[in-house]
């Protein structure tokens, strides 16, 4: 008998919320290791450490230390080095889809980047948002769209997204027409590749051949989420867990495709003037700015960490802090979680 979903009847408890490191900058991807250490994408071009016992540091190359803050140059335009989605290499090195330089960079963890690729197939990269290795060493790479600025990619529901495979010193485009391509996951046994399609509002999977070319694309879940979804983890038991950015929900999709909100921190109102202009294909920067919760503004990536991965944390665009909390069941491991050539 397969035992009850630990989620269903289960919220995060506000009063529970803790928060890692301090005074980041646009957080939106966060690595965990086993003895507690963080890495944070951070805006300042770089990663931010923060040890167990709460010590950050920032790890950047010293030339992209000064970032614009303003809102238009930050978000929309995407000025400068914005590392955005990150994974481990091997040996503890850092793979990057950067956002600002639509580019795909290996950090060390000392701050020195080169630069793998800012192409494919003749054409300029695109926006590159996420990077996922899997147990065999392959890269999965999305580009969200070749639009510029990526907002303009909503209203015109461009499906100019792709996901890309590293693998064995070269990259090809393995599936594309997907509408703001996010994030991407693997599931337990890394039979289905997911893939967060935040423009359309939906979740697709595709089926993982041993070559590395996908098929058998389908919707996962509902055809319509309530917002735009962003960063996606599996937890042990099956569920998919989902944030909201700009809603600024948590939620959780069942494996029977059942909708379980986990934590709400949306501004109805705003949310509601959002929802109104994305289906009226009206929404401008303006508006989404305007969207925005108090714990992890427009929330981003979630990742599984603490030694027993059950706890949960946030990244954002927009926030500071990475609010974490514990879950009732365990996240599934990532690759890295069995590298033995790192050195935290």
């Amino acid at each position: 008998m397969k035992k009850q979903n630990p989620l269903r009847g289960w919220q995060v408890d506000r009063a529970t919320i803790r928060h890692a490191g301090h005074d980041l900058q646009r957080p939106e991807c966060v690595l965990a290791e086993p003895d507690g250490t963080l890495w944070a994408a951070d805006g300042r071009g770089g990663v931010v450490r923060i040890a167990a016992d709460g010590n950050q540091r920032l790890v950047a190359p010293a030339a992209h230390a000064a970032v614009a803050t303003d809102f238009q140059a930050r978000y929309v335009q995407s000025h400068g080095s914005l590392p955005n989605g990150m994974a481990f290499l091997p040996d503890g090195d850092f793979i990057i889809a950067n956002w600002g330089t639509d580019s795909v960079e290996v950090m060390t963890r000392e701050g020195q980047v080169r630069r793998l690729f800012d192409s494919i197939g003749g054409r300029p990269l695109g926006k590159a948002n996420f990077v996922l290795r899997d147990r065999r060493g392959r890269i999965w790479l999305t580009v969200t769209t070749r639009m510029q600025p990526w907002t303009d990619s909503i209203n015109a529901r461009a499906s100019d997204g792709y996901v890309a495979l590293i693998d064995g010193g070269t990259v090809r485009i393995v599936a594309d027409g997907f509408e703001g391509t996010n994030e991407v996951r693997m599931d337990a046994n890394e039979e289905w590749l997911y893939v967060v399609e935040s423009n359309a509002r939906r979740i697709s999977r595709l089926r993982v051949q041993e070559d590395g070319s996908l098929t058998g694309r389908e919707v996962y879940g509902p055809s319509v989420l309530e917002g735009f979804p962003d960063g996606i983890a599996f937890d042990a038991y099956g569920n998919l867990w989902v944030t909201l950015v700009m809603t600024d929900k948590l939620i959780a999709i069942t494996p029977e495709g059942d909708v379980l909100t986990l934590l709400d921190d949306s501004n109805p109102e705003a949310v509601k003037r959002l929802d109104a202009h994305y289906a009226a294909r009206t929404l401008t920067p303006e508006i989404m700015a305007a969207c925005a919760g108090t714990l992890a503004p427009w929330m981003a990536s979630l990742t599984f960490g603490g030694a027993d991965l059950r706890t949960v944390y946030i990244g954002s665009l927009r926030g500071t802090t990475l609010p974490s909390f514990r879950a009732p069941v365990a996240g599934l491991p990532p690759a890295h979680w069995n590298d033995t050539r790192r050195q935290a």
